[in-house]
């Protein structure tokens, strides 16, 4: 047994262990589904185990989960329905590819905001789920309701996720229509999550996003100056 597959398989026993037999049953259909995703190199371990937390939880709370869902040309790593609405949740680790290793900060808030962006309108809710070592900056005009948004802040976004993300290009309308309803810290050692709203949040992680804005002067000319 490689692994990848000896960890999915400890996660889902340990995830498992006190839980009625649905839950349970939906747990293993996971893991199971998520070690053939593997076989094909699909999938990696350190966003799999995120995945699998979270939709525990999500079960827990009434919902029938798929992971690395197709939609549309996409692929959302968690979708979940309940009753007649759908929740969208995309798990992001904070991991920065080596190719942009340069602008960090900047690469990985343009990933953030086209997240939002592009997966928020193929459900009723979206959330991004995130670790507890990671303070995830989310762009505050996608926080407001959509009538709220300053045609500025809106373009500024643009220009941010048009830095790496233009094949194609998330458009304004998209943009302007965004949303974004929770935000789910995930501890996977303990296999707790912690939901919360948006600017709940930031105020939480607001501190240190602030001291790595004045560090990084690039970003702040690129947001406040597309």
């Amino acid at each position: 047994m490689e692994k990848f597959e000896r960890d999915i398989t400890y996660l889902v026993n340990k995830l498992c262990r006190g839980e009625d037999g649905h839950v349970a049953e939906e747990i293993r259909r996971l893991g199971e589904y998520l070690i053939s995703l593997h076989r094909m190199n699909r999938v990696k371990i350190n966003h799999s185990v995120m995945e699998l937390v979270c939709a525990k939880y999500l079960i827990s709370a009434g919902y029938h989960v798929e992971l690395e869902k197709a939609l549309d040309g996409l692929s959302c790593d968690i979708y979940a329905e309940k009753g007649l609405g759908a929740l969208i949740v995309e798990v992001e680790t904070g991991f920065i590819p080596p190719e942009h290793a340069l602008y960090p900060q900047t690469y990985i808030r343009a990933r953030i905001a086209s997240k939002i962006t592009r997966y928020s309108g193929y459900a009723e809710k979206f959330g991004l789920a995130v670790p507890p070592h990671y303070a995830m900056y989310i762009p505050p005009a996608l926080i407001e309701p959509p009538r709220a948004r300053k045609r500025s802040d809106i373009e500024s976004i643009k220009a941010l996720c048009d830095l790496y993300y233009s094949n194609p290009p998330v458009s304004l309308e998209e943009i302007r229509n965004a949303r974004i309803h929770a935000v789910y810290i995930l501890d996977v050692e303990n296999g707790i999550v912690e939901e919360t709203d948006p600017p709940s949040y930031m105020y939480m992680v607001r501190p240190m996003i602030q001291r790595a804005e004045g560090l990084n002067p690039r970003f702040s000319k690129i947001v406040k100056n597309p």
